[in-house]
């Protein structure tokens, strides 16, 4: 196992790894913890007690975070004439079709979000293997096949801070909540809508407790565990 350094190690030492913390003290902690010469991500991470084996006990889901994430999106759209045209004035980096396809196949990867209207779906389905491991394959559950004159609001939410969770092999979940630049209220505001959509998105098959930890970490700071019930019942107003 790798060995920390003087710096992530004095960070350690100001983080009780036998206390759960409240989530406005988490915050204050994470944010004074992310002290690196660029601007950190925050980020949450779950431990569910979700079996993704199972079909019935998925969890995905979709939450536009109040505040945005504080990165820059590059957003790609399948889309036929109609649909790109829209795109297009909304802002979309790259718009097309079997063009875009053909690229993608040939290596290309330099976007963050697929968006696809339902029609283009016959290109896009043979982009599977690529774009699926990476967790950029359109779906209706991610919200992310689109209809044509929807395209505009889908790509503006995604600009402001459109964020897809889903459960992984590990029954983990993972999203990012902002920059380590945001005030607390702004990180308190999307972790809140965060949760909030997470726990709406409990399976009805998991009839336990749905969440084991919540952890909140800088992108090179230490982990700092919430309190598991604090966390679960808030609620963005």
């Amino acid at each position: 196992m790798g060995r920390h350094g003087k710096r992530y190690t004095a960070l350690r030492a100001n983080v009780d790894r036998n206390t759960t913390y409240t989530p406005a003290e988490a915050i204050a902690l994470v944010k004074k913890g992310a002290n690196a010469k660029f601007d950190e991500t925050i980020e949450v991470h779950l431990n569910t007690t979700v079996d993704p084996r199972h079909a019935d006990q998925q969890v995905r889901g979709v939450v536009t975070l109040p505040n945005g994430t504080g990165r820059e999106v590059r957003i790609l759209v399948f889309a036929g004439p109609d649909g790109q045209a829209n795109a297009t004035e909304a802002g979309a980096d790259y718009v097309g079709g079997d063009d875009l396809a053909n690229k993608i196949q040939g290596g290309w990867l330099d976007f963050d979000v697929v968006l696809a209207t339902p029609d283009m779906m016959r290109v896009v389905g043979r982009l599977g293997r690529v774009l699926g491991p990476r967790g950029l394959m359109p779906s209706p559950k991610a919200g992310t096949i689109v209809q044509a004159d929807d395209l505009g609001r889908v790509i503006q939410e995604t600009r402001l801070g459109r964020v897809e969770f889903r459960v992984d092999k590990t029954s983990n979940i993972h999203a990012p909540l902002g920059k380590a630049s945001f005030s607390e209220d702004k990180l308190m505001g999307n972790l809140s809508a965060f949760m909030e959509a997470v726990i709406a998105a409990k399976p009805a098959a998991v009839k336990a407790a749905y969440l084991r930890k919540v952890t909140l970490t800088s992108t090179m700071g230490p982990g700092i565990k919430l309190d598991v019930n604090a966390a679960s019942a808030l609620k963005f107003e």
